[in-house]
C-alpha cells in the first residue's frame, strides 16, 4: 500500500481532515522562507489534536541546530525533514529518525547524491531545483527513480489528484508528498482535492498486484 504525507499544513482542520481520510503523515513546515511556515503554536495545536497514529513530520531547510532541537523538545515530530544541503552527519547528529530529500529539478539527477545520506531513514525526490524551497508544484521525470536505493523513497513534486495514480504505477514508491496540489492557496487545503487525492491513491493500490501492495 502506498502511503500518503500531506505536507504544509497550517490549519487544524486540514490535518483533522487528513487523519479521517486515512493520511499516514503529516508535514508541519518550519523553514523560515517557506509561505507554509506554522509557529510553534500552530504546530503544537496541531499535533496535540491528532489521533493516535498518525505520523508528524517537522521540515527544515538549512535550519540553525537550534531551532531544530526546539521543535523536537516543544512538538516533538516523529521524523524530521531536510529539504537544503545537510550533510548526513548534520541530519544525524539529534538522534531522531530523519528524511533527507533531494531536489530533482533543472536537470539534476539521483546519482550520487542519494548514497550521501546512509543514515536516512527515507529518501524524498522532490520536484525543485536544488537552492529552491519545495512545494513549488514543479514535477521531474518519474524515470530518474533510482532502481535500487536501499531504503523507503517518497515522491513528491506537482503530485495532484490527476497525476498521482500514473506517478505510483511509473515509480512504485513507498509514500507519495503532496502540498501545492490539494491547495486552494498556500497552506490551504481545499478539502474536495484532498479527497480526490487519496480516493486516486487508493484506487492505484487496489489495481496493483497483490505482491505491489
Amino acid at each position: 500500500m502506498t502511503r500518503i504525507k500531506c505536507c504544509g499544513m497550517t490549519r487544524l482542520e486540514d490535518a483533522l481532515l487528513a487523519a479521517q481520510l486515512g493520511v499516514d503523515a503529516i508535514g508541519l513546515v518550519f523553514a523560515a522562507r517557506s509561505k507554509r511556515c506554522v509557529s510553534l503554536g500552530q504546530a503544537r495545536a496541531i499535533v496535540e489534536a491528532l489521533p493516535p497514529f498518525v505520523s508528524t513530520v517537522a521540515l527544515f531547510m538549512d535550519d540553525d541546530a537550534s531551532l531544530v532541537r526546539q521543535v523536537l523538545d516543544e512538538v516533538r515530530p516523529t521524523l524530521l525533514q531536510f529539504h537544503g544541503h545537510e550533510s548526513d552527519g548534520w541530519c544525524a547528529q539529534f538522534g531522531h529518525p530523519f528524511v533527507k530529500a533531494i531536489a530533482m529539478g533543472g536537470g539534476a539527477t539521483t546519482s550520487p547524491r542519494f548514497r550521501e545520506h546512509p543514515r536516512a531513514a527515507a529518501i524524498l525526490l522532490d520536484g525543485h531545483s536544488p537552492g529552491e524551497a519545495g512545494g513549488s508544484g514543479k514535477t521531474f521525470d518519474w524515470r530518474m527513480l533510482p532502481a535500487e536505493l536501499g531504503c523507503p523513497l517518497i515522491l513528491a513534486g506537482g503530485l495532484d489528484p490527476d497525476n498521482v495514480a500514473e506517478a505510483i504505477r511509473m515509480a512504485q514508491p513507498w509514500a507519495v508528498d503532496v502540498a501545492s496540489g490539494i491547495e486552494s492557496e498556500p497552506g490551504i487545503k481545499d478539502a474536495d482535492k484532498l479527497r480526490a487525492f487519496v480516493r486516486a491513491v487508493r484506487q492505484v493500490d487496489v489495481e496493483r498486484p497483490p505482491s505491489l501492495r
